[in-house]
């Protein structure tokens, strides 16, 4: 009965370690893009600076579109990522100057602001929305 109680103790610890080290993965992960960059601003800064500069541009059919597109990312990582896109849409719009966020600005964003690894899924989602991705082509490289 010892030895029973013993290897739960042991199992219990090594279960213990590998949950602490996967929630210190992502803290560590957080803090990295909380470190300020050559320009004195970190990614996070970056992101809510362009949300914030764009927040006004958006109409409801492009944010329609945004959570269309988000859809597929598991919801616990859902905010985080449509966060991230919704800043690359808004920095390319204010790269280009535009007025407002259109659909082919939001696709571009879009684009840029999705892991290469991620482009296939991408693909397929716009193919099921109808939406036309040859112009953007150049973007997957």
């Amino acid at each position: 009965m010892s030895v029973i109680v013993d290897y739960l103790i042991i199992l219990w610890g090594f279960l213990l370690i590998g949950l602490m080290s996967i929630g210190g993965f992502f803290m560590f992960r957080k803090f990295l893009k909380r470190l300020p960059k050559e320009d004195g601003k970190s990614n996070m800064d970056w992101e809510e600076y362009y949300m914030e500069k764009t927040s006004h541009m958006w109409e409801n059919e492009e944010k329609k579109l945004l959570e269309d597109l988000v859809s597929p990312v598991p919801e616990l990582f859902r905010d985080i990522a449509r966060q991230k896109i919704a800043s690359k849409i808004g920095e390319v719009a204010l790269q280009k100057k535009r007025k407002k966020i259109s659909q082919d600005v939001l696709i571009e964003g879009y684009i840029l602001a999705t892991p290469k690894r991620d482009h296939k899924f991408l693909r397929k989602k716009m193919q099921q929305k109808d939406i036309d991705i040859t112009p953007y082509e150049y973007l997957f490289d």
